[in-house]
């Protein structure tokens, strides 16, 4: 593994970072950090020892062993550490004295008096609040970076540094740490001092110039996009961080931002414009350069199909029993089918509208060519597919949101 000597995950409401004063929980940190031990540069790392499962045990997680201090909130940190969290790490959430993050207080709707949004990010952490303001508060920050592997923070560029606990403080006591920074604009240009919101990354990006109905007003994506990408990039990075320490025995800082994240996913749309000059549109469901890929209406609900190459186009006609529709020398191509795509829409979307949804599906089932229908929660949850390609633990933790609590320790220390 990447580090020898890390402690074993604590258990709920005690284990070593549970203390009553701020004096023990540094000597805890200090403990920990004498206990650990990092291979040393041109090593190329080291077996764990002390509480490392047996060889071939069949419950060792990738990053079991490994810890991260997480000082981030609200969504795209939280939901990067998260995901580690679920590959084995013990990740401790840093949070404010009093409020903790602010999603604590994104409700309605509450499982007590627990933000279910707050919950829905934050499985696998146990929880410390500590005063940053504080020179106490910083001091044990540092204890427990020293004692952690991976080091993660949202704060906008400069702030840390101002408290003593910027990359290069770090480094100093901590020279194996990956450090990974996540902002809205990444470190250096004109805006970095701008907070960074999920909903102000997504218009800045341009993504939501493209979504929304044809001839509508922008719109923002249902769920925050922006942020989960830039988590999933954190996580990545940071799983990249670990690995170039395991070959390396040095530490790093790692940039991630919602700016760059979010272009960086435009891929086609952005490549249409940098090598053509094409400024896109929004297209509701459907897409610019595939025809037919989109939602149709049917008796009762919708359907969406994406026809992605010619053979499943005609696939599709003799599905909508339109076998002259296939013959059409205007639709013969997806190039044509792209130029011709309003007359084409208007004589499937009609023969759409004969039948309902679930009779589409049987018809469709089979065939080879991609469908579904548009689901609301319930049919999300109640699909059997998703209780086969999801692990039932991670399914369960959205249809009882109080199994969350049991992931979490929440034993706040105000310093």
């Amino acid at each position: 593994m990447l580090r020898a000597g890390l402690g074993r995950r604590s258990r709920c409401c005690g284990g070593l970072w549970r203390s009553p004063c701020p004096e023990a929980a540094g000597g805890c940190a200090r403990a920990l950090s004498a206990a650990s031990a990092f291979p040393s540069p041109g090593s190329g790392g080291g077996a764990r020892s002390g509480g490392a499962p047996p060889a071939g045990a069949s419950n060792v997680k990738p990053l079991d062993g490994v810890k991260i201090l997480d000082l981030t909130r609200v969504l795209a940190g939280p939901f990067a550490t998260m995901n580690l969290g679920d590959l084995g790490a013990e990740v401790i959430k840093v949070e404010r004295p009093g409020a903790g993050d602010d999603t604590r207080a994104w409700g309605p709707p509450f499982v007590g008096t627990e933000s279910v949004y707050f919950l829905s990010v934050n499985r696998n952490k146990k929880s410390i609040a500590i005063n940053m303001k504080d020179s106490k508060g910083v001091k044990l920050i540092k204890e427990l970076a020293a004692a952690s592997d991976v080091f993660v923070e949202n704060f906008v560029p400069g702030k840390l540094a101002e408290m003593g606990l910027g990359y290069e403080d770090i480094k100093k006591i901590a020279p194996h740490i990956v450090y990974c920074s996540i902002t809205g604009y990444g470190q250096t240009g004109p805006v970095v001092q701008r907070g960074g919101y999920d909903s102000i990354a997504a218009a800045v990006s341009g993504l939501m110039h493209i979504t929304g109905h044809e001839d509508g007003e922008p719109v923002r994506p249902g769920v925050a996009m922006t942020d989960l990408a830039t988590g999933l990039y954190t996580y990545g990075a940071v799983m990249a961080g670990l690995l170039q320490r395991y070959k390396t025995g040095k530490g790093l800082h790692i940039d991630c931002n919602l700016l760059s994240t979010q272009v960086a996913c435009l891929t086609h749309v952005a490549a249409n414009y940098l090598n053509c000059k094409i400024e896109p549109k929004r297209w509701g469901t459907a897409h610019g350069s595939i025809v037919p890929y989109q939602a149709f209406k049917t008796k009762d609900g919708y359907i969406v199909v994406g026809a992605g190459n010619d053979h499943q186009f005609v696939t599709v006609c003799k599905i909508l029993n339109l076998p002259e529709v296939s013959k059409d020398s205007r639709y013969k191509t997806n190039t044509l089918r792209v130029q011709n795509r309003k007359e084409l829409i208007d004589i499937l979307s009609t023969r759409f509208s004969e039948k309902a949804t679930i009779e589409w599906l049987q018809l469709f089932e089979g065939s080879g060519v991609p469908y579904g229908p548009i689901n609301n929660m319930q049919q999300v949850f109640s699909d059997p597919q998703l209780n086969t390609c999801m692990p039932a633990e991670y399914v369960q933790t959205f249809l009882n949101i109080r199994i969350v609590l049991a992931f979490l320790t929440c034993n706040k220390l105000a310093v």
